[in-house]
C-alpha cells in the first residue's frame, strides 16, 4: 500500500506544473469540448508510457543488478533537481498561470458556428472532433518531458521497489487519472484557482518539497541500510 501511495504521490508532483498539455486540457474543459476523448488520450498515454518504463528497466535491473544503485541515485537526482525548478518557479513567480480562453465562460456548449446571443455577443465556435484528438496527441507525444518523466524517472524508480514495482506504477497510473479528470471536467470551478500566479506560487513551493523529500530518501537505505 505505502509502495502505491508513493507512486500516487511521486506522479502528482510530476504532473502538475503548468505545461502545454495541461493548458489544453483546462482549455476543453473550460470551453466544455471533447472532454471526455482528450482527458482518455492524456491518461492512457501515461498509463503506456509508465508501464513501458516500468517493464523495459524492471527488466534491465533483473538481469543487470548493479543497475539497481544506479537507477536508485538518478532517481534520487532527478527528483532533487525537479524540486529546485519547482522551487525556482515558487521564488521567481514570473507570471504563468494556466489561463484558459476566457471567452470560454460566456460559451454555450454545443452552439452553432457563428450564432450569437441576443445584444450581438457572437459564441465561440465549436471545433470538430478530429483536430482536437490530433491536438492532444500531439501535446502529448511529441513532448520530451513525458518521456523523462514517466519512462525514465518513474521507471527507475519503480526498479528501486523490486517486486513492487508494479505496485508503485499501478499509484502513478491512478494519479496521471485523477490528475487529467480533475483538470478537464473540473475545469470550470479548478480554472478560478489555478489561472493566477499566486496559486501556482503556491502549488510548486509545495511541489519542491515533496520532491526533495521524496528524493533524499530514496537514497536514505544508502547510508542507513
Amino acid at each position: 500500500m505505502l509502495t502505491t501511495l508513493s507512486g500516487l504521490g511521486l506522479m502528482f508532483s510530476l504532473i502538475i506544473a503548468v505545461g502545454a498539455q495541461n493548458v489544453y486540457v483546462l482549455r476543453q474543459g473550460m470551453r466544455r469540448e471533447h472532454v471526455l476523448p482528450v482527458v482518455l488520450i492524456c491518461a492512457v498515454s501515461d498509463a503506456v508510457l509508465v508501464l513501458a518504463g516500468t517493464a523495459g528497466l524492471g527488466y534491465l535491473v533483473k538481469s543487470l543488478p548493479w543497475l539497481i544503485v544506479v537507477a536508485r541515485w538518478a532517481g534520487a537526482t532527478s527528483l532533487v533537481l525537479y524540486g529546485v525548478l519547482a522551487a525556482r518557479r515558487a521564488w521567481k513567480a514570473g507570471g504563468e498561470s494556466l489561463v484558459a480562453d476566457p471567452a470560454a465562460d460566456s460559451a454555450t456548449p454545443g452552439s452553432a458556428a457563428g450564432a450569437s446571443r441576443p445584444g450581438g455577443t457572437a459564441t465561440l465556435t465549436r471545433t470538430p472532433l478530429a483536430p482536437v484528438i490530433l491536438a492532444t496527441l500531439a501535446f502529448t507525444w511529441l513532448n520530451p518531458n513525458v518521456y523523462l518523466d514517466t519512462v525514465l524517472l518513474i521507471g527507475s524508480i519503480a526498479a528501486t521497489h523490486g517486486d513492487e514495482r508494479w505496485l508503485f506504477a499501478a499509484g502513478a497510473i491512478v494519479a496521471s487519472g485523477i490528475w487529467f479528470f480533475a483538470l478537464g471536467f473540473g475545469a470550470r470551478h479548478l480554472g478560478r484557482w489555478l489561472r493566477t500566479p499566486r496559486a501556482w506560487r503556491i502549488l510548486d513551493t509545495a511541489i519542491a518539497v515533496v520532491l526533495v523529500v521524496m528524493g533524499v530518501s530514496l537514497v536514505l537505505p544508502v547510508f542507513f541500510g
